[in-house]
């Protein structure tokens, strides 16, 4: 008689139906056209019971949730991310039921690396906890996949954009890195404005070990001008970065390389920040940029304030770097100089005050500092009527301890 390996006290090597339905996008992956992403998701989503399959995509903006299109995907128009179910899960990371007499609709969050790219939304007659989790993983999946499709297709990036991009606004956003990442020690969120039209203002962080590295950088001018200064800096910052030269050292670099390409007059003001996450001591380099804010306990507590050099292409003095150790739950705001300087409703510019008082209104227990950073930029835009002159970027760090 034969004996499955089972018996003998071997694992169960046989196919489920969660592995089953995982091994429905896994297998074809690699091979799978952008386009495909979306139907494939719903016929594995169907063998699970689910209906109006929904892979809603943030817009650059960050102001909607718009359906991706695809076979066997139900369409209809953007969903706010303020005001909607999808907007809920979007903002707090956790997946939302709601009930009602044609069944359950539930959505879940579409996590990659700690950022966000969406919301997955299906129907479903009843769910149980074995939904809840296959669920979860598919979403997961899909997460990854749409994040890795992304560097070869515009299918996304068309989804996304709300409204017409300039060149220069092109440039930056591929430049950037994701918008948010959250890990166990450290979290980090940007916002740019104006989403579809930024030129100069840019940043980038990485996150190497026990090392978590930011720049932000507001370059001067406008359109392709600003944009093509940005790059150059920023390709510096992370050249530097990555041959792992010191927080002064990189300032250097990065001078030489605006310099070397620009006219004397031009120049980026820069913010280069170092966190050991493993003991929450900061350091950082000040050319020209506003002052970080320190939060603690969700108030502003003190500016950062440290010796500035000049902004990079000017060739200033080896820069003194500041530091301050920081307390588990600390959150440092990083800005450019839109954010504060432009002028409220064509009266007196914003200020540092108001902006102080925003982040007290906003930056509350259990809010996550992508929504607290989203919120904050969209406030102050409309405080100005949606109206504004030159870039306003910030960019909102949390050391988790």
């Amino acid at each position: 008689m034969t004996v499955g390996r089972h018996e003998h006290g071997d694992p169960d090597r046989s196919e489920s139906f969660g592995e089953g339905l995982l091994g429905g996008l896994l297998d074809p992956a690699h091979e799978l056209p952008p386009d495909r992403v979306g139907p494939v998701v719903a016929d594995l989503l169907v063998r699970l019971g689910c209906r109006e399959v929904r892979t809603l995509l943030q817009d650059y903006g960050q102001q909607k949730l718009v359906p991706l299109p695809g076979e066997g995907l139900a369409g209809g128009e953007p969903l706010p991310v303020d005001r909607s179910k999808a907007g809920r899960c979007f903002l707090t990371s956790r997946p939302v039921e709601t009930a009602s007499a044609e069944g359950v609709r539930v959505h879940v969050p579409l996590l990659a690396g700690g950022d966000q790219a969406g919301v997955l939304a299906v129907s479903l007659d009843t769910v149980d906890d074995d939904d809840r989790r296959i669920l979860r993983r598919i979403a997961g999946l899909v997460a990854d996949l749409l994040q890795t499709k992304n560097g070869y297709t515009d299918l996304f990036f068309r989804t996304r954009r709300g409204e017409p991009m300039s060149v220069a606004a092109e440039i930056q956003w591929s430049l950037l890195p994701p918008l948010a990442m959250s890990m166990p020690r450290v979290a980090v969120a940007g916002a740019l404005e104006p989403a579809y039209d930024v030129a100069g203002d840019s940043f980038d962080y990485a996150l190497n070990g026990d090392a978590f590295h930011l720049a932000m950088i507001d370059a001067m001018g406008h359109g392709l001008d600003a944009a093509t200064m940005a790059t150059v800096a920023i390709g510096a910052y992370r050249h530097a970065r990555r041959i792992s030269v010191e927080l002064s050292e990189i300032y250097l670099f990065m001078d030489r390389a605006v310099a070397e390409q620009f006219a004397p007059d031009h120049f980026v003001t820069a913010q280069m920040i170092r966190l050991d996450t493993d003991t929450g001591r900061l350091r950082w380099v000040n050319a020209g940029h506003p002052a970080p804010m320190l939060i603690r306990e969700h108030r502003v507590v003190r500016r950062l304030n440290s010796p500035t050099t000049l902004p990079v292409g000017f060739g200033g003095d080896q820069p003194q770097i500041g530091e301050v150790t920081l307390e588990p739950g600390d959150r440092v705001l990083c800005f450019t100089d839109g954010l504060v300087e432009e002028h409220e409703n064509g009266r007196e510019q914003f200020g540092e005050d108001r902006l102080i008082d925003c982040v007290h209104r906003l930056d509350r227990a259990d809010r996550s500092v992508r929504a607290v950073a989203r919120d904050l930029s969209h406030t102050l835009i409309r405080a100005r009527d949606g109206a504004t002159t030159d870039d306003a970027t910030l960019v909102l760090v949390e050391w988790r301890g």
